[in-house]
């Protein structure tokens, strides 16, 4: 079962926000009324550790009061704001590399609710080029991030390993054969409707010839490392309910739990 940490931590908000209105509507009334009471029993004020322990909390209202301005901040700016995640597979080689944590604009494709993803403020629409983070159609609780190509209404075509887009072809422009002198993986820059990137190309791998018209309120979106990437050339278009956000930089690279983080890679998404 896929882990949902966004359900988890709307459901920890709420529970701690519970904990708090109680203790400030029926709990912290009767503490007050009890050091009240004992001060008019002693008939003068009562010693300060006498009023602390009268006024001292439970230990789950202590922790949940605690912990739900913390939750409450961590909840608004995930939702809305920014969130991090860590790219897991190498299909947007040689923009993201596995181990890249990366921060994801939540709010530039509208504000959407917590777990829900549903729309509430309608802002800015997918550009060709975007490297979006969106939920995978087969498998809405696992995120995916690969480049936008295909906007509505588009017509996509992927021929002899080179994107068309309403006939026209994305140019590109070879940088470099990996390793040295031999072909089998190239190095290219693609300029795709103005937005120039890499991609990698594995002459080894057969080409693949199809073409696709993007629905309405859909998206078509391939990954950088072209003959190793499962998008929308396998499983279909992304519908705009799907999209999470827009990627934007890159902030550490964490190859492996037991390596050492660096931050000599910080960059912008390109």
């Amino acid at each position: 079962m896929d882990f949902d940490f966004a359900l988890v931590l709307v459901v920890l908000t709420f529970v701690c926000g519970l904990v708090w209105l109680y203790d400030r509507v029926a709990l912290a009334p009767t503490r007050q009324q009890r050091i009240k009471d004992a001060q008019a029993q002693s008939q003068g004020e009562l010693p300060e550790a006498a009023l602390v322990e009268l006024n001292r909390e439970p230990g789950w209202v202590d922790t949940g009061k605690s912990m739900f301005p913390v939750l409450l901040i961590v909840l608004v700016l995930r939702s809305f704001l920014v969130e991090p995640f860590q790219i897991p597979s190498g299909s947007m080689l040689p923009t993201l590399k596995i181990g890249d944590f990366i921060l994801v604009n939540k709010f530039h494709y509208g504000l959407r609710l917590p777990v829900l993803n549903t729309k509430i403020v309608a802002m800015n629409d997918p550009q060709r080029g975007d490297v979006a983070v969106f939920k995978y159609p087969k498998q809405p609780a696992v995120n995916y991030i690969k480049r936008v190509v295909g906007l509505p209404g588009d017509v996509i075509r992927y021929q002899n390993k080179t994107l068309y887009v309403n006939g026209v072809a994305q140019s590109q422009q070879l940088l470099a054969q990996l390793p040295p002198n031999r072909p089998e993986r190239l190095l290219m820059l693609e300029n795709l409707d103005g937005v120039q990137h890499q991609i990698f190309k594995d002459v080894m791998r057969p080409s693949q010839n199809m073409e696709w018209t993007v629905p309405e309120g859909h998206y078509f979106f391939v990954g950088d490392n072209r003959d190793n990437s499962n998008d929308s050339r396998y499983w279909g278009f992304v519908s705009d309910e799907l999209l999470v956000g827009k990627a934007f930089a890159v902030w550490m690279h964490w190859q492996t739990f037991f390596s050492v983080p660096s931050f000599s890679d910080v960059r912008v998404i390109e």
